[in-house]
């Protein structure tokens, strides 16, 4: 088990623009968050980075918010691209799952254009949703490891 929690929650309305930070959000099983471009019956319903992430980036010198790698929740901490798939994790009342490990970066993508790399198709995670509720800032964050996964970060 590893425990962190929420630093900042994301949406946008369409797809292809930055997320703005909210303080809350209803996460909808099956769906993702609601009112999220991105929400939908498919395998990536929530994205999750790091702040250790997002840190590395800006190392190069750029001034990032949160929501510019287009990631749904923003966490405190973690290696959590090491996680495996299947990986469930616990943010209050609902519960997700991990179903991919980085992605296929858009050659347009906002970030990309801004400083020409991106560190989501790398270190970022998918999830979708296996019990819907809200979820809020500052919520902990519980990945739980079950005894077929790799061993615990």
């Amino acid at each position: 088990m590893f425990k962190t929690y929420i630093v900042s929650i994301n949406v946008s309305k369409k797809k292809g623009e930055a997320k703005i930070p909210v303080k809350k959000a209803t996460l909808k099983k099956n769906w993702g968050i609601v009112g999220d471009a991105h929400a939908g019956n498919w395998s990536r319903q929530i994205s999750m980075l790091s702040l250790e992430s997002i840190e590395k980036m800006k190392k190069y010198g750029y001034e990032i918010k949160y929501g510019d790698f287009a990631e749904n929740i923003t966490i405190k901490e973690g290696k959590i691209h090491e996680f495996p798939v299947g990986t469930k994790v616990k943010i209050g009342s609902t519960l997700l799952e991990i179903t991919q490990i980085g992605k296929k970066c858009h050659v347009s993508c906002n970030i990309s254009q801004k400083i020409g790399k991106c560190i989501m198709p790398i270190e970022g995670i998918f999830l979708k949703v296996l019990k819907g509720g809200e979820i809020k800032v500052n919520d902990e964050v519980i990945f739980m490891f079950n005894e077929n996964s790799c061993k615990e970060k």
